[in-house]
């Protein structure tokens, strides 16, 4: 039995990440991070799954969005991440209150598989839903409809797995769902690769189609699937790219923030990606990410000035790139 209790604590983490290619700098836990232990889930900030559980306490965040305000005013500067949802939020709204929470502060937020019921009004731009596709559930991403009828860019995410997602035909089911869901984009995300994360992909395998398991059980502990892993993200990204789907989510732009460094961080993020297989590189562009979420200033107005370079402390292509999205914002 899955048992849900109350707590005057909110669960907010200084969490510097990456989810589904998008920089993170905290999250909000309303309901813990699995709020639903009913099937199995992927969680694209930590990159695995969690597993099906019949017995926890789940530890339900306030639903006072006073409470959380202070707890995010001790988070660092950038993007937040609400979630998981839980269908519990019809009884607590611990998640609505912690979302709200985070759009009042003036945050951009990615809302994690959002349960309907936990949508905050008034999202628009400052918000983003990160909808996962689940095992159990075909090829569908729950909540990404009603985000969109809520006014909120939906943005379709799935573990990349060799011998399961990230298979052709799977692809093109995954690509044609979301689109159908109305996302705006579809991203695959590779899945962490240590013995608990591969121990937990068999089993949610197991879970959704146990006439596959011992054959994936097979190719996932023993076979060399995780060197297969980045041409099978190459694979996804082209799927998306042939449907009109962005192969990131949009970056959202909190309310009262400057709308030209939430598009420079946006594109050097985009680069960042681009240049995932060179980790030096890559990780310079996230560290000039979290250098313009950082600034107290508007960096746009700098860069008009002819100064965004006399103060970025990054190579010229990463400036070259940040300067083109202040042109294009305006």
């Amino acid at each position: 039995m899955i048992v849900f209790e109350a707590t005057r604590a909110p669960a907010a983490k200084a969490s510097e990440a990456l989810a589904a290619g998008r920089r993170i700098a905290g999250r909000l836990l309303p309901y813990g991070a699995d709020a639903d232990g009913r099937f199995p889930r992927f969680d694209p900030l930590e990159r695995r799954f969690t597993v099906r559980r019949h017995d926890a306490v789940v530890a339900v965040g306030p639903a006072d969005p006073e409470i959380w305000v202070e707890a995010i005013g001790r988070l660092p500067s950038g993007p937040l991440l609400v979630g998981p949802g839980s269908p519990a939020e019809e009884v607590w709204g611990a998640y609505r209150a912690a979302a709200t929470a985070a759009l009042a502060a003036g945050r951009a937020v990615y809302l994690l598989d959002p349960d309907p019921r936990g949508i905050p009004e008034g999202g628009g731009r400052a918000a983003v839903a990160l909808c996962t596709w689940r095992p159990g559930r075909a090829f569908e991403f729950p909540g990404a409809a009603a985000a969109g009828a809520a006014g909120i860019a939906a943005a379709a995410v799935f573990p990349a797995v060799p011998g399961w997602t990230g298979e052709a035909a799977a692809l093109d089911a995954l690509a044609a769902a979301a689109a159908e869901a109305g996302s705006v984009s579809l991203t695959a995300v590779a899945p962490q690769t240590d013995g608990e994360s591969r121990r937990a992909l068999v089993e949610a395998r197991a879970d959704a189609e146990p006439e596959e398991a011992d054959a994936f059980f097979e190719r996932v502990h023993h076979g060399a699937w995780a060197e297969e892993v980045p041409r099978w993200l190459a694979r996804a990204r082209a799927v998306a790219l042939r449907r009109g789907l962005a192969v990131l989510p949009p970056r959202p732009v909190g309310r009262g923030a400057r709308a030209g460094n939430a598009a420079a961080s946006a594109r050097l993020e985009e680069l960042a990606d681009a240049r995932e297989s060179e980790e030096h590189r890559a990780a310079l562009a996230h560290a000039a990410v979290r250098w313009i979420d950082d600034a107290g200033r508007d960096l746009a107005a700098v860069a008009r000035e002819g100064n965004f370079r006399k103060v970025f402390p990054f190579e010229k292509e990463l400036a070259e790139a940040a300067e083109a999205a202040f042109r294009e914002v305006g």
